[in-house]
């Protein structure tokens, strides 16, 4: 086995499939109506979400789905590559009421399955016979578990819901529940945007059934786009009990593992080790110096952002820093560690990397991944290798890169 460590189309791969499994389950996967309906009734907002998380949980879910992503920009991902993953792709889904699950995308280059059983999530992508491996958090487990949010749902009262819609107001413009009909069933559908700075994060909409509260359709929408960056949406659904052999699907034999998360550990190890790096955490630019073996780079101001912060962060047990500019959505992250002489300085011509452009930052070559909801610009300078990444056009990534001295 061995870790993810480049920027590389395997990479970008997990990100999207963790990203899609968390999101499919935490969405879809909590109960679907088979059949058509009429627009529901219209409801106040906050009537309409209590009444969703009050559904009653079904047995199984079985649904044919699609999914949409024009993130990557074209011509990025390498010859003969075409994972549905990073590309979009139809496929089905299959829930236990016990929160397993199976996501199978079909495409002509290899289909891949995301499936999570207990705590582990892998997937396999077919177009590069890989599996990767993940264990999930604590906090996220009752995401991605589609019961125990029936459970919570119990437990709401109109009350809590409205306080909770408020808290939102000053910082994100929230429609109303617009009555609307999804995969033949009548849902609502509430979109959500940024008042302020939200990067290039246009709105997200979301459309759960009307009756059983399930969540059928969840879009992303970047700035000034009248179609969805990314879009989860289920065409036919239906709840009935799953067996067991929908959900527990073996890779097959000579596929190559990737484990994207740390080694296990006992709950009690996991809360002692958060509880020693709340305790030990160094803050602040000149305290996050005394602990590195390079120059730090943190001035004041980046791309004309104020800095917000600056900490001390490890990578595979190696010390960086993460410093933050800005505010909101539209801040600018920056990475920065000794460079690992096994990653590429420059262009990645190693088998299955992204095809991403070349820039020059101030003589030193980097790469530029720019996608429609942000830009990541990766480059080495003086043995330290930076990573620079927001919501934000890519001239602002590379101008806060040149700003790094």
């Amino acid at each position: 086995m061995r870790r993810l460590r480049t920027t590389s189309a395997r990479r970008l791969t997990a990100i999207f499939a963790v990203a899609a499994g968390l999101a499919l389950t935490a969405g879809i996967a909590q109960g679907a109506l088979g059949g058509s309906g009429p627009k529901p009734a219209p409801k106040a907002l906050a009537n309409a979400i209590l009444a969703a998380f009050r559904a009653p949980q079904p047995e199984g879910v079985t649904a044919k789905i699609e999914f949409t992503n024009k993130l990557l920009p074209s011509g990025s991902l390498p010859h003969g590559t075409a994972s549905p993953l990073a590309s979009g792709a139809d496929g089905r889904l299959w829930i236990q009421r016990s929160g397993d699950f199976r996501i199978e995308l079909q495409s002509s280059a290899g289909d891949a399955q995301i499936v999570a059983v207990g705590d582990r999530i892998t997937v396999y992508d077919a177009s590069s016979n890989t599996l990767y491996r993940a264990t999930l958090p604590d906090d996220a487990k009752d995401v991605a578990k589609p019961g125990r949010g029936h459970d919570r749902g119990e437990k709401l009262t109109l009350a809590k819901v409205q306080k909770a819609l408020d808290r939102l107001a000053p910082t994100w413009m929230v429609s109303g529940a617009e009555p609307t009909t999804t995969a033949g069933r009548p849902t609502y559908t509430v979109k959500v945007s940024p008042r302020d700075d939200g990067g290039l994060l246009g709105a997200a909409e979301l459309a759960w059934d009307s009756v059983r509260g399930a969540p059928l359709r969840a879009a992303v929408y970047a700035q000034g786009t009248s179609e969805p960056v990314l879009e989860l949406k289920a065409t036919e659904v239906s709840y009935d009990a799953v067996a067991d052999s929908d959900v527990r699907v073996a890779p097959p034999p000579g596929v190559e593992v990737v484990e994207l998360s740390p080694a296990s550990a006992t709950e009690r190890e996991q809360h002692e080790r958060r509880a020693k790096r709340r305790h030990s955490r160094v803050e602040g630019p000149a305290a996050v110096q005394r602990e590195l073996d390079f120059d730090l780079a943190a001035p004041a101001t980046l791309a004309g952002l104020p800095r917000r912060e600056v900490r001390l962060v490890t990578f595979d047990g190696d010390k960086g820093a993460l410093a933050i500019y800005g505010e909101g959505l539209g801040a600018i992250a920056v990475l920065q560690r000794k460079a690992d002489p096994r990653e590429p300085a420059g262009k990645d011509t190693r088998k299955g990397a992204l095809r991403l452009p070349e820039i020059n930052i101030d003589g030193a070559t980097g790469s530029e991944l720019a996608t429609a909801l942000g830009t990541i610009v990766r480059f080495e300078r003086g043995g330290v290798s930076y990573v620079v990444a927001g919501s934000v056009p890519p001239v602002a990534a590379e101008n806060a890169a040149r700003g790094l001295k």
